[in-house]
């Protein structure tokens, strides 16, 4: 008889269970934000970037390298200059080797930390403009021994929008983008 009484109270739990469950509803998965792919997508479309430095230096002279990026596109782009040359050296955003060696330059510039972002920290780029800015990589990269340096920009771009509301994100809510910079090599003498 307890085993009969015990085998009810089981089955009954489970009839509870299951029509809990049952009424339950279907909680659809929260909605996928589709920017990060649109915005990386519309970077490959809309921004070209590009370095550019002379191709020979003197050891103990500036190494300037001139970091540039191009809207392609019809309709304005808006960039966070933030870990870009845009906003000069305040961030390691450069991976610097010498050439024969896999081993990348130690970074010895300032790393700064912000605040939020407001508007003057976005680049505004018009159809067809670009932003561009020269950076000294010598000091902060220790390019200053004779050699041949690979300079290549790391990226990603830590917001891009072409959404002028959106200017500045809030909260931190950033879309990095990715961008393809090509490569520059730099000799020093």
């Amino acid at each position: 008889m307890k085993h009969g009484h015990a085998g009810r109270i089981a089955l009954l739990t489970a009839a509870i269970a299951a029509a809990g469950c049952a009424a339950r509803k279907e909680e659809a998965p929260p909605p996928v934000d589709a920017r990060p792919e649109e915005t990386t997508a519309m970077a490959k479309k809309t921004l070209e970037c590009s370095l550019s430095a002379p191709s020979q230096v003197k050891a103990g002279e500036p190494v300037e390298v001139l970091f540039k990026l191009t809207n392609t596109s019809e309709q304005p782009v808006y960039v966070l200059k933030w870990h870009t040359p845009l906003e000069g050296i305040k961030n390691n955003f450069f991976k610097v080797t010498l050439a024969g060696s896999a081993t990348e330059q130690p970074y010895m510039g300032p790393m700064v930390k912000r605040g939020p972002p407001d508007e003057s920290s976005y680049a505004t780029l018009a159809p067809g403009a670009s932003a561009e800015r020269g950076v000294d990589v010598a000091q902060a990269y220790g390019v200053q021994t004779p050699g041949t340096y690979r300079i290549h920009f790391e990226g990603p771009l830590m917001d891009v929008t072409t959404d002028a509301a959106k200017v500045p994100a809030l909260n931190g809510e950033f879309h990095d983008t990715a961008v393809d910079c090509p490569d520059i090599e730099v000799t020093v003498t």
